[in-house]
C-alpha cells in the first residue's frame, strides 16, 4: 500500500502542513523537526510524488541539455558523453533529474528549448556548445532563465556564466608541440568555423606558426563535417600541394580516427609518414593504432562544473555571472614523432 503524507504527519506526530513543508525544504521548519520528518519518511517508505513536489515547489527538479545536433548524432560523440557524464554526476548528487532536447535540426532544438523554458519542464539549462549569434542564447537571456554554456559565448557574454578551456592558448601548445618536433607544414583538420571552439582553436594554430616566424597558409585549413567522404576529399588536396603536411592537428578525436583511417588507406604510415595530435581524451585514444597523442580537455570536469554553476544560479538568481576556466595539458602516446633528422628543433623554428 502506498505511503502518504498523512501516514508520515501521523507518525511523526505532526500536521500534514509540516510534511509538506519539510518536503520544500521551508526555513520556516526547524532542523530538529526536519531531521524527525524525514527519519519517519525513510523508515516508512516514504516515496515523494515528483508532480506533489512540484506543486509545493514551483520546482521541477530537472536540468534542460541543449545538445550541437540531434540527440542520435551527438550522443555517439565521445565528448558529448563525457561531459554529459560529469553534468550527471553533480547533479543526481544535488536531486536534480535531466531532459535533453530531441530535435534533429537547428530550429527543432530551438522550439525543443522554448517548450522547456515556456512549459516550465526545466529549472534551467546547459548548452553544450557556443555559436556565433545563436539565438537560443538571446531568447533565454531575454526570459532572464538559468543557463550556463559549456564554451565561451563570444564578445557578447555579458550576463552569461560558462564554462570552457582557454582554446586558443591549448591550440597554440598543441601546434607548437608539433613545430618542436620538426614539422613546418601542419594542417587543420575538422570542425565548423561557425562555432567559437572551432574558430578559437583556428587562432592558437595561427599563433603558433606566427610566433615560429612562419607564414599562415590557408590550404592547410580543412574545416569540414564528420565524413569520411569530405575528409578523403580534404585529404586528397593537402596532398595535391607543393608541400604536403607532416602532422596534423585533428579537432578531436572522431576527426583523428577519420584522419588515421584514411592516411593508413592510402598506405602511409603514422607516425613515420605523418603524424597526428588531437583534442580531447577519452579511453579510445589508447586503443586506436597507433595510440593518439592527445590534448586533454578534461571534458568530465567541465560538466561537473556546469551542472554546479546552473544550480547555483537556479537557487541565488541574482548570483554574479562566472567565467570558468579549466586547464587543459597534453598527453602524449605514440601518433607523432620527429622530423629533425638529427637537427635540434630550435634549428629548424629558426628557419
Amino acid at each position: 500500500m502506498t505511503v502518504t503524507i498523512k501516514d508520515v504527519a501521523k507518525k511523526a506526530n505532526v500536521a500534514p502542513s509540516t510534511v509538506s513543508r519539510v518536503i520544500a525544504d521551508s526555513p520556516s521548519i526547524s532542523d530538529k523537526t526536519k531531521k524527525k520528518v524525514r527519519k519517519v519518511m525513510k523508515e516508512l517508505g516514504y516515496h515523494l510524488n515528483a508532480n506533489a513536489r512540484n506543486l509545493v515547489t514551483k520546482t521541477t527538479k530537472t536540468i534542460g541539455i541543449v545538445l550541437k545536433h540531434s540527440a542520435k548524432y551527438s550522443l555517439h560523440n565521445p565528448f558529448f558523453q563525457e561531459v554529459m557524464r560529469g553534468i550527471g554526476s553533480y547533479c543526481r548528487e544535488e536531486g536534480y533529474s535531466l531532459s535533453i532536447t530531441t530535435g534533429d535540426s537547428e530550429k527543432a532544438i530551438f522550439e525543443d528549448v522554448i517548450q522547456m523554458v515556456e512549459g516550465r519542464q526545466v529549472d534551467g539549462l546547459i548548452i553544450l556548445y557556443s555559436r556565433k549569434g545563436d539565438k537560443i542564447l538571446r531568447y533565454l537571456l531575454e526570459k532572464e532563465f538559468p543557463f550556463v554554456v559549456v564554451g565561451h559565448p563570444g564578445k557578447d557574454c555579458n550576463g552569461i556564466t560558462y564554462v570552457d578551456n582557454d582554446n586558443q592558448k591549448a591550440a597554440k601548445d598543441l601546434t607548437e608541440f608539433l613545430l618542436h618536433l620538426g614539422h613546418r607544414h601542419i594542417a587543420f583538420f575538422g570542425g565548423a568555423l561557425e562555432y567559437d571552439v572551432v574558430s578559437d582553436r583556428l587562432k592558437g594554430y595561427k599563433e603558433a606558426l606566427k610566433s615560429a616566424g612562419l607564414s599562415f597558409s590557408p590550404d592547410y585549413i580543412k574545416p569540414l563535417p564528420y565524413s569520411r567522404v569530405e575528409g578523403l576529399t580534404a585529404l586528397e588536396e593537402l596532398y595535391a600541394l607543393r608541400e604536403p603536411p607532416t602532422a596534423y592537428v585533428a579537432l578531436d578525436i572522431d576527426y583523428a580516427i577519420i584522419l588515421t583511417g584514411l592516411l593508413l588507406g592510402k598506405n602511409m604510415r603514422i607516425p613515420d609518414d605523418a603524424s597526428i595530435v588531437c583534442f580531447n581524451n577519452y579511453e579510445v585514444a589508447d586503443y586506436t593504432t597507433p595510440s593518439l597523442t592527445t590534448m586533454d580537455i578534461h571534458t568530465y570536469e567541465l560538466g561537473i562544473e556546469a551542472a554546479k554553476y546552473v544550480i547555483e544560479l537556479i537557487m541565488n538568481p541574482q548570483v554574479i555571472e562566472k567565467n570558468v576556466l579549466i586547464p587543459t595539458r597534453i598527453i602524449e602516446r605514440e601518433s607523432h614523432s620527429s622530423i629533425n633528422q638529427g637537427k635540434p628543433a630550435e634549428d629548424v623554428l629558426m628557419h
